[in-house]
């Protein structure tokens, strides 16, 4: 095997937006936008609530063979308790910050998701979206970052960035959000709450599901509801800031408003998931300003296509669009953004393969 690889170097485009600031984009977004609504705060909470209901229920009395698409919806519905819980996170969901997070605790309860060092981890993310090897959501590695990786890891990195990127988020919570050295010390406190807060729960809850369920009862009820979370949760991450046209950059070309209003993708899915997940997706304008609660995100983003249109990246969610991403988007590239691993000639080609020699 030959491998190739290229110093880190400045991109030879700059994007004009690299001379302006976030600030110039926000005076373009209506006050209202930024306005908290009571009312449409906990109406997320209840369609939550009687999505997850509906998608239970089926589970429990429709026909063994509907079980896919009950999986399916239920699934698709806790995704919305994670978006509920997220504007929690960035406290657009109440104005009083206790409500924040003990709404926020209880949403992420049946995901077993530690609240707090998610939002202290997903903070980081937003800070540093699209800055090269300080992003911690779907960061490219350089070549020499693969290669100095473990064979283990080096496969599951071509794994999750490739046709299994759906297990990516898993991988992300596991690994992260139960660590505590991944936290500033003044964080800890906050990160070991949470983290009992949801280590009580599973105590209670995996024994009590299991001894009047079963083993099959932990896989209909929570495991395969949990697995199709994680499928969305997976897809709206990597899709909300991977692109073979959306370059990462170094620290020092690093610029906020080309990362977050050209460097974040808006993509269109079924309505029915929309609504389920609370317009997550209308992601541009939650990167502009984490102060906009989910209900608001539309009418940001009709802002922002009238002032800044041209600059935004736009998809509609399909197959085309993984095959696209999980194929072309492997390792950091300076210029181009991103070169596959055969273009880097870390693994072989389909005709090399083939090839006997």
């Amino acid at each position: 095997m030959t491998v190739t690889s290229e110093p880190i170097l400045s991109s030879s485009t700059r994007s004009p937006l690299a001379e302006l600031q976030l600030k110039d984009v926000l005076k373009t977004l209506p006050k209202s936008c930024f306005e908290k609504s009571r009312r449409k705060a906990w109406t997320a909470v209840a369609l939550s609530v009687l999505g997850a209901a509906i998608g239970y229920s089926a589970i429990i009395f429709l026909p063994w063979f509907f079980l896919p698409f009950s999986w399916l919806l239920t699934g698709t519905a806790l995704t919305g308790w994670f978006v509920v819980a997220h504007d929690c996170g960035h406290r657009s969901f109440a104005k009083r910050r206790w409500v924040n997070d003990w709404v926020g605790h209880i949403m992420m309860l049946p995901l077993i998701y530690p609240f707090h060092c998610w939002r202290i981890l997903h903070d980081h993310h937003h800070r540093h979206t699209n800055k090269l090897d300080v992003d911690n959501a779907w960061n490219p590695w350089s070549i020499d970052g693969y290669m100095s990786s473990h064979p283990f890891v080096r496969q599951f990195y071509q794994a999750i960035r490739g046709r299994f990127w759906w297990i990516g988020s898993i991988a992300h919570w596991g690994i992260s959000h139960f660590d505590l050295a991944k936290f500033r010390e003044r964080d800890r406190r906050k990160a070991k709450l949470s983290i009992t807060v949801v280590a009580i729960f599973a105590a209670v809850f995996f024994p009590t599901l299991i001894a009047t369920t079963g083993l099959w009862g932990f896989v209909k009820f929570w495991l395969m509801p949990w697995l199709v979370y994680h499928f969305w949760m997976s897809t709206f991450t990597l899709v909300h800031h991977t692109s073979s046209e959306i370059q990462f950059r170094p620290a020092a070309e690093w610029s906020a408003v080309e990362a977050q209003l050209a460097g974040t993708v808006h993509c269109t899915y079924p309505k029915w998931v929309e609504v389920l997940c609370h317009d997550i997706n209308v992601h541009i304008p939650h990167h502009i300003s984490v102060a906009i609660p989910s209900y608001n995100l539309r009418q940001a983003h009709q802002s922002l296509m009238h002032h800044w249109g041209e600059h935004l990246q736009i998809r509609r969610f399909n197959w085309a669009l993984m095959k696209n991403i999980g194929d072309r988007c492997h390792l950091y590239h300076p210029e181009k953004a991103y070169q596959t691993l055969q273009e880097a000639r870390l693994i072989p080609t389909a005709k090399a393969k083939r090839s006997p020699n």
